[in-house]
């Protein structure tokens, strides 16, 4: 399976945006790519960096940010469902999402015959400075769902997310084959190398490729800082973008390798589930 991860920014021009993100798909299609993931919030700007009381003062903009929300389905869902189809390629988005007065960080899961397989919202909401995301987000997310799709099964961990072993393993208990992290890290924010292992650690404890695609540009406070890369099931990273700069990263991945892994050999075979019902080992 051939994936791409399309590293990319945002301007203020949402249309704009999402052109740009069509052109992207098309280009890795043409790549022979099976599966073309995005990186978090890939077609608006990221508002989170602002608390929400201070968005139009900070921004000068006098809309709302719920405005920038959309339904799922919607105007995106649709263009990139129909881009699907057309191509034959599997893709995760991810944006701002809205359900009446309620909004969510949710990615989009569309299979390669444009169907819109299903939704996975953020679970776990963050806030502090340059993140304040539970000034905009409902902590709505509860499930962690694997999709079955033409590229392999598939799980989605959104930014934040990534965090959580819980979460993880959760995934791999479902079997998936990948993880994809839609992110958007910023430069500095953690220490050097954080992400990096964060994410071999977690594909070899839990016996799958993980693929962090994330956002690139400078956005008023923040600057993000690109270096998108994937994992191999064993913890060992296979491709690497650069950073600070829009780029379609390509990796071909054995998901067979999945099934002959440590994880699924031992870890996952050896856990005891029972002494730590509640989510952890009793103490």
């Amino acid at each position: 399976m051939k994936l791409a991860l399309i590293q990319c920014s945002a301007t203020d021009d949402q249309s704009a945006n999402v052109t740009q993100g069509l052109e992207s798909l098309e280009e890795a299609a043409k790549a022979g790519a099976d599966l073309v993931v995005y990186p978090e919030l890939a077609f608006t700007p990221f508002y989170p960096q602002h608390r929400k009381q201070c968005y139009a003062e900070c921004e000068g903009n006098d809309l709302p940010p719920l405005s920038l929300a959309e339904e799922i389905p919607g105007p995106t869902t649709e263009l990139f469902c129909e881009a699907a189809k057309r191509l034959g390629v599997v893709v995760v988005l991810n944006l701002y999402a809205r359900k009446g007065d309620a909004a969510f960080d949710a990615s989009p899961v569309i299979d390669a015959d444009g169907t819109l397989l299903g939704v996975t919202k953020m679970m776990h909401i963050t806030q502090y400075e340059g993140f304040y995301e539970q000034d905009y987000y409902t902590a709505a997310g509860t499930q962690a769902p694997v999709y079955d799709t033409a590229a392999g099964r598939i799980g989605v961990a959104i930014c934040y997310d990534r965090h959580y072993s819980e979460y993880l393993r959760a995934l791999a208990l479902q079997k998936a084959d990948l993880v994809v992290v839609p992110q958007a890290g910023a430069l500095n924010e953690w220490p050097e190398g954080l992400f990096e292992a964060e994410l071999r650690v977690g594909a070899f404890q839990n016996g799958y490729y993980m693929a962090l695609a994330n956002r690139t540009g400078d956005e008023d406070v923040l600057t993000f800082g690109g270096g998108s890369f994937i994992v191999d099931p064993e913890g060992i990273v296979v491709a690497r973008a650069p950073e600070s700069e829009p780029f379609i990263l390509y990796a071909d991945l054995d998901l067979q390798r999945c099934t002959e892994s440590h994880a699924r050999k031992l870890f996952l075979r050896d856990r005891r589930p029972e002494v730590y019902s509640g989510g952890a080992v009793r103490i």
